[in-house]
């Protein structure tokens, strides 16, 4: 299994419906085509002979490479240098636009910048997961692979006056014919490819000025937009860095946000732990309304506020049932899970699973972080209408009847409902943020009811949630384990950031959850959650855990453990879900989650650092 590379030796490129990955040695090994939710063309990186890949590489090995990015867009470079020459490939996916389409670009631009560097270019395409087998057509322009319906279409981009041929060849396998490119280059000059599906026409050779085009264009996309940010704190490069992922991560013509573009990476080297995140959770995805509204993008915020609402109208349309906690990109719910078998995993972890079985899964705390993200836009200035209005006091009124029983939690355990005392707190927030917007905008409501039942989460979290001997709030009544989710506790206001209550269970937490300032969601052999293993630290949580120790006062604990975490991104600035005991990045990559907690906690600690700043700058120190 050493032939697969790390999980963080990746890098993203999109066009805000789809989305690729490529290592650090050049190979796209994971492409969903035409949706992030659709089945795979290129999954070498949950199986690196079965699953197919787009390999771009010096022919003869590379001494270094190295990544980054574009300065200030979505556009990779991937950089070989050995003692023959130096050379890199340029990768990007021109913005696709707010209309769903078939029509998706991969545009690989090969370059050498000094000596002389021979490319080979690998094409495997494993359509619907490696399930359904191609033909290969080739042609002097390029080649066509076709398969159930769907085509890719090869272009490549050559000047008129070079006259050197391609080396081209072709393999015969189990799935098709699969296509190598040899490109010689010296200094100064530039081939490429660009792999497109749904293409009008057949392959063409197309001009290095028509590249340059497609180049620039999407270098201003991304600078455009980038601009509209408004923030100037102290982590400006991991802020930004982490907005450009998760406007890759987000699907243009709905507005929705998936948790991460891949699936079945797994949490745990060679355990079960391995699902499928390309969809978009409720909770995750209204977690964005803060980090994009605290950025300046109102905009995006808009659009996910939007979809939101829509899923909000259809359940209440439906007799105010209760929302599914994730969707498909388009709204629609159908997420059945099944396991592919001919698949071995990323480096072994079994089973790989497409489809996510939580989706129906009952967990009352989305409600709260739906309303919480719907309060927070409303009070700036995006406010509901009455048919929005009119649907979601249907969802409270529904929500009035059913919190009171035990869910599945937050964190999707498959071991059997429990009274989870986050799911009661964001029930809480739920009620409060519903009971504020009434009273705010005039709207008709159950304001009286919906008072009291807060009231009464309220009142059951603190009889039932606080654990006495533990001195803190435990995860779920009648337990002593502790779970990182109740960090957010003071973050939504249910509990002053101060009290001796909550500081109490701060240092519960630390000493128990709390790793060298990474921070695990909870302890699974105290509280086992039907899944077999373990797993490593939650990126999330740690950016959590900094947001409360920065409003608890514990600012200077805040910045280390903040500044810490910086360093565990990987060479691109991208974050996965989990952090191993070894410093190594596991689960689906990038995930938006943690990409959203640094934002939010950037903008929390900054403000934080500026006001003791100000408290205690003299006034003559700002005099000049």
């Amino acid at each position: 299994m050493k032939d697969y590379p790390l999980i963080a030796d990746h890098g993203l490129i999109g066009d805000l419906q789809t989305a690729a990955l490529v290592s650090i040695d050049g190979t796209i090994d994971w492409f969903c085509c035409p949706r992030f939710d659709s089945p795979s063309v290129f999954g070498a990186v949950l199986d690196r002979e079965r699953g197919g890949h787009l390999r771009v590489a010096p022919t003869r090995g590379a001494d270094s490479v190295k990544q980054l990015y574009h300065p200030n867009t979505a556009v990779l470079i991937t950089r070989f240098t050995s003692e023959e020459g130096a050379g890199e490939v340029v990768d990007f996916m021109p913005v696709a636009g707010a209309r769903a389409t078939d029509n998706h670009r991969i545009v690989r631009m090969l370059r050498c910048v000094r000596g002389r560097m021979e490319f080979t270019v690998d094409i495997a395409p494993r359509f619907d997961y490696g399930r359904a087998p191609h033909t290969t057509h080739v042609t002097e322009e390029g080649a066509l692979f076709s398969a159930d319906g769907m085509r890719l279409t090869l272009h490549t981009v050559r000047e008129p006056d070079d006259t050197r041929p391609a080396r081209l060849t072709t393999t015969e396998g189990p799935y098709g014919e699969d296509l190598h490119v040899r490109l010689p280059l010296e200094a100064g000059q530039q081939r490429g490819l660009v792999l497109e599906s749904a293409a009008d026409g057949p392959p063409r050779e197309m001009r290095a000025a028509e590249f340059q085009q497609l180049f620039d264009e999407t270098v201003d996309y991304w600078r455009t937009w980038l601009r509209r940010s408004s923030y100037l704190g102290r982590w400006r490069e991991a802020v930004e860095r982490s907005a450009v992922t998760l406007k890759l991560m987000t699907y243009a013509p709905s507005g929705a946000l998936v948790a991460a573009p891949t699936a079945g990476l797994p949490e745990q080297l060679g355990g079960e732990r391995n699902w499928d995140y390309r969809y978009t959770w409720i909770r995750d995805a209204s977690f964005s309304v803060y980090a994009l509204l605290g950025l300046g993008f109102t905009e995006e915020a808009e659009a996910f506020i939007e979809w939101l609402r829509d899923r909000v109208r259809e359940q209440a349309g439906d007799g105010g049932g209760p929302l599914s906690i994730m969707y498909r990109v388009d709204g629609s719910s159908d997420l059945t899970e099944e396991v592919l078998e001919h698949w071995e995993g990323y480096r072994g972890s079994r089973p790989v699973r497409i489809g996510n079985g939580a989706a129906d899964q009952l967990q009352l705390d989305i409600y709260g972080e739906a309303l919480d993200s719907i309060y927070f836009a409303d009070e700036r200035g995006l406010q509901l209408g009455h048919e929005g209005w009119i649907s979601l006091r249907t969802i409270v009124d529904w929500l009035a009847e059913h919190w009171d029983q035990p869910d599945e939690g937050i964190w999707e355990t498959r071991g059997g409902r429990q009274d989870f005392t986050y799911g009661r707190l964001m029930t809480w927030v739920a009620f409060d943020r519903a009971v504020r917007m009434s009273a705010l905008r005039g709207r008709p409501s159950a304001l009286h009811r919906w008072t009291a039942e807060r009231d009464r989460v309220y009142e059951q979290i603190m009889e039932r949630g606080w654990n006495t001997d533990r001195r803190a709030f435990v995860q779920h009544y009648g337990s002593e384990v502790l779970d990182s989710a109740l960090l957010r506790m003071s973050t939504v206001g249910f509990i002053a950031p101060r009290d001796p209550m909550w500081l109490s269970t701060l240092d519960g937490m630390a000493e128990e959850l709390v790793s060298d300032s990474l921070v695990y969601r909870y302890n699974p052999s105290a509280s086992p959650d039907g899944l077999r293993g373990a797993e490593g630290t939650f990126s999330l949580c740690t950016f959590v855990y900094v947001d409360a120790l920065a409003r608890a006062g514990r600012l200077e604990l805040a910045r280390l453990v903040f500044e810490k975490m910086l360093t565990y991104a990987n060479h691109l600035g991208m974050y996965s879900e989990e952090v191993a005991v070894t410093g190594e990045q596991l689960g689906n990559f990038p995930q938006a989650f943690t990409h959203l907690g640094l934002i939010d906690t950037a903008l929390t600690l900054d403000a934080a650092l500026t006001r003791v700043e100000r408290q205690h700058t003299p006034p003559e120190a700002g005099a000049r």
